[in-house]
């Protein structure tokens, strides 16, 4: 059952995977999770780029990790209420935890929020500054790329697809731009994603830490 320290999806994908279900867990209009035996098989979202959108590198399946857990964390933070269908399983080989989900959700979160703590950029517009205070900015790949293609009409979500990054990569350096005054921030126009706080449940099945190190080091390759 889903419940305020778990959120809401993530809730009912434990009981799904508690229930060794199979089938596809729709989030609104905002994506899916394919779900097989209650593994997590598959995450696609509207708002991330897919596996072909991304770089993979020398190893073939690291675009699609990458782009699961983008789309997997955006679906997470979703307000939209979640409808399961039973079904044929989807996705692919790959099989993932409730709680590797989460707990990549709120590492990501924590990250966010410690560069710059107004999730109201996430969703707005990139307007970078006309006139820069400091005399010396130092930029990440990501940051330059943002500033380089903000037209001031696109999110970070949609210059994350452009750029074939995800979408984390994207609103971190967009973030981390906000606090250096480098992009225009306001107040939030609306309410954010729900808070996930506490342990993650004993019951759940456990986080598959060996698949988190490799998205990790996946990640910090592509900054």
């Amino acid at each position: 059952m889903a419940d305020a320290n778990t959120g809401w999806v993530a809730g009912a994908l434990a009981d799904l995977e508690r229930e060794k279900a199979t089938g596809l867990l729709r989030v609104g209009g905002d994506g899916a999770f394919h779900v097989d035996r209650g593994a997590v098989t598959l995450a696609e979202s509207r708002h991330a780029p897919g596996p072909g959108d991304l770089p993979g590198g020398a190893d073939p399946e690291l675009a699609g990790l990458l782009a699961m857990f983008d789309a997997a964390c955006l679906l997470l933070d979703s307000r939209a209420e979640p409808a399961f269908t039973e079904g044929a399983p989807g996705g692919g080989p790959r099989r993932v935890t409730v709680a590797t989900l989460v707990h990549e959700q709120r590492r990501r979160r924590a990250l966010l929020d410690a560069a710059w703590p107004d999730a109201s950029v996430d969703v707005a517009p990139v307007v970078p500054v006309r006139r820069v205070r400091r005399q010396r900015v130092i930029l990440t790949g990501v940051q330059a790329e943002i500033l380089l293609n903000a037209d001031g009409s696109r999110t970070p979500a949609q210059l994350a697809r452009e750029l074939g990054r995800t979408v984390f990569a994207s609103l971190l350096a967009v973030r981390g731009l906000a606090a250096a005054s480098l992009v225009r921030t306001g107040p939030p126009d609306g309410p954010g994603a729900a808070p996930v706080r506490g342990e993650v449940p004993a019951d759940w099945a456990p986080a598959d830490h060996d698949l988190l190190v490799r998205l990790h080091a996946a990640l910090v390759e592509l900054r």
